[in-house]
Protein backbone atom coordinates (compact mmCIF):
# COMPACT_ATOMS: atom_id res chain seq x y z
CA UNK A 1 0.00 0.00 0.00
CA UNK A 2 1.41 3.41 -1.14
CA UNK A 3 2.33 5.86 1.61
CA UNK A 4 -0.09 8.04 3.04
CA UNK A 5 -0.26 10.98 5.04
CA UNK A 6 -2.67 13.21 7.11
CA UNK A 7 -3.64 16.76 5.88
CA UNK A 8 -5.87 19.34 7.64
CA UNK A 9 -7.84 21.68 5.06
CA UNK A 10 -10.18 24.26 5.77
CA UNK A 11 -13.70 23.98 3.18
CA UNK A 12 -16.62 26.58 3.57
CA UNK A 13 -19.58 25.52 5.34
CA UNK A 14 -21.33 24.88 1.93
CA UNK A 15 -18.87 22.41 0.23
CA UNK A 16 -18.02 20.34 3.73
CA UNK A 17 -22.53 19.92 3.82
CA UNK A 18 -21.95 18.70 0.24
CA UNK A 19 -19.21 16.47 1.07
CA UNK A 20 -20.92 14.48 4.38
CA UNK A 21 -23.98 14.03 1.57
CA UNK A 22 -22.02 12.32 -0.87
CA UNK A 23 -20.29 10.69 1.92
CA UNK A 24 -23.53 8.96 3.57
CA UNK A 25 -24.52 8.19 0.15
CA UNK A 26 -21.81 6.72 -0.98
CA UNK A 27 -20.52 5.01 1.83
CA UNK A 28 -16.77 6.16 1.17
CA UNK A 29 -14.74 8.05 4.02
CA UNK A 30 -13.81 11.50 3.59
CA UNK A 31 -10.46 10.76 2.13
CA UNK A 32 -11.88 8.67 -0.11
CA UNK A 33 -14.16 11.14 -1.84
CA UNK A 34 -11.03 13.85 -1.96
CA UNK A 35 -8.72 11.34 -3.23
CA UNK A 36 -11.41 10.47 -5.74
CA UNK A 37 -12.28 13.90 -6.89
CA UNK A 38 -8.70 15.05 -7.21
CA UNK A 39 -7.79 12.06 -9.18
CA UNK A 40 -10.67 13.66 -11.84
CA UNK A 41 -9.06 16.34 -11.65
CA UNK A 42 -6.00 15.14 -12.86
CA UNK A 43 -7.51 13.05 -15.33
CA UNK A 44 -9.24 16.05 -16.43
CA UNK A 45 -6.30 18.34 -16.63
CA UNK A 46 -4.04 15.87 -18.37
CA UNK A 47 -6.84 14.75 -20.99
CA UNK A 48 -7.02 18.97 -21.46
CA UNK A 49 -3.57 18.72 -22.05
CA UNK A 50 -3.09 16.55 -24.60
CA UNK A 51 -5.73 17.79 -26.14
CA UNK A 52 -3.93 20.93 -26.91
CA UNK A 53 -0.81 19.40 -27.57
CA UNK A 54 -2.82 17.37 -30.66
CA UNK A 55 -4.36 21.26 -31.53
CA UNK A 56 -0.61 22.67 -31.27
CA UNK A 57 0.64 20.05 -33.47
CA UNK A 58 -2.00 20.08 -36.08
CA UNK A 59 -1.74 23.49 -36.40
CA UNK A 60 2.05 23.04 -37.07
CA UNK A 61 1.35 20.26 -39.35
CA UNK A 62 -2.11 20.22 -40.54
CA UNK A 63 -3.74 17.75 -42.89
CA UNK A 64 -2.71 18.31 -46.52
CA UNK A 65 -5.91 18.52 -49.43
CA UNK A 66 -5.00 14.66 -50.40
CA UNK A 67 -4.91 13.53 -47.06
CA UNK A 68 -8.50 15.25 -47.06
CA UNK A 69 -9.21 13.38 -50.23
CA UNK A 70 -8.34 9.89 -49.31
CA UNK A 71 -9.95 9.56 -45.86
CA UNK A 72 -13.29 11.02 -47.23
CA UNK A 73 -13.14 8.10 -49.79
CA UNK A 74 -12.39 5.79 -47.12
CA UNK A 75 -14.86 6.93 -44.67
CA UNK A 76 -17.67 6.80 -47.90
CA UNK A 77 -16.32 2.96 -48.92
CA UNK A 78 -17.07 2.00 -45.11
CA UNK A 79 -20.05 3.53 -45.11
CA UNK A 80 -21.42 2.28 -48.65
CA UNK A 81 -20.93 -1.23 -46.73
CA UNK A 82 -23.53 -0.46 -43.41
CA UNK A 83 -27.01 -1.77 -43.93
CA UNK A 84 -28.67 1.12 -43.39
Amino acid sequence: MPKTRKIAISLPEEVLTAVEREREESGESRSQIFRRAFELLLRQRKEREMSEQYIQAYQRIPETEEEVTAARRAASAILAGEPW
